[in-house]
């Protein structure tokens, strides 16, 4: 549940939503894509109040990369390029290698054409996060959403998911739901969730030389938890 919750992103601005478990941090992005609606104000996408739009529509312009990622039984190049019917070859190489997951694709028994999902070849929680961060390249949507890509991932190749996450960003108005300090690093703003309403807006450094609160949001970050490569 939010409440007195207002923030204006600009276009290419990249905002991370950071807050203690229950916080409501899910929330803003589930809004955002109208998995439910508001009771009471707004939410509006370039001024249009996103429940006036088709929910196709609305779904077009927003990539999602969700923290337990969804796999399809069925191709690695289906799986990438499912959002753009017209990617070729070349289009799904060029994505994979951005989100670092076009060397571990060649790795596999039949490359892009290998099957994977709950029937298909078993990939790790990395892995997986790469796939869908390669496809949410593939569909360069105007808003992305990434419920922290590397929450569930082995420390060891936490940095190689980040710097995917950093591409993908770039340039791009994004919402990033933040579960580890390192990847509040990649937003431009951090807004500090505590009980549903804003306790307080501002960059990394600057929250966490002078908010008490931040610093404690941070420190039960880096409890231990349980990953897969």
């Amino acid at each position: 549940m939010l409440s007195n919750f207002t923030i204006d992103i600009a276009g290419g601005e990249s905002i991370a939503i950071v807050g203690a478990t229950g916080s409501g941090k899910s929330t803003v992005a589930r809004l955002l894509l109208r998995f439910y609606d508001t009771n009471s104000g707004h939410v509006f996408l370039d001024g249009v109040d996103v429940r006036k739009l088709k929910l196709r529509d609305l779904r077009q312009q927003i990539g999602v990369v969700f923290e337990d990622t969804v796999l399809f039984n069925d191709t690695v190049a289906h799986n990438i390029g499912f959002a753009k019917s017209t990617a070729s070859q070349q289009d799904l190489e060029r994505a994979a290698k951005l989100a670092g997951a076009h060397d571990f694709i060649g790795e596999l028994p039949n490359g892009y054409e290998t099957v994977i999902g709950e029937r298909g070849f078993s990939l790790s929680g990395g892995q997986r996060q790469r796939i869908a961060i390669a496809r949410a390249i593939i569909a360069d949507p105007r808003v992305l959403v990434l419920d922290d890509a590397t929450s569930a991932v082995d420390p060891s190749k936490e940095g190689e998911i980040r710097e995917a996450m950093r591409t993908v960003m770039s340039g791009r108005t994004t919402i990033v739901i933040a579960h580890r300090p390192g990847t509040i690093a990649l937003a431009d703003r951090v807004v500090l969730l505590d009980g549903g309403t804003i306790a307080a807006i501002g960059t990394h450094e600057q929250l966490a030389a002078t908010n008490m609160r931040y610093r404690e949001v941070l420190a039960s970050m880096d409890q231990p938890k349980k990953v897969a490569n």
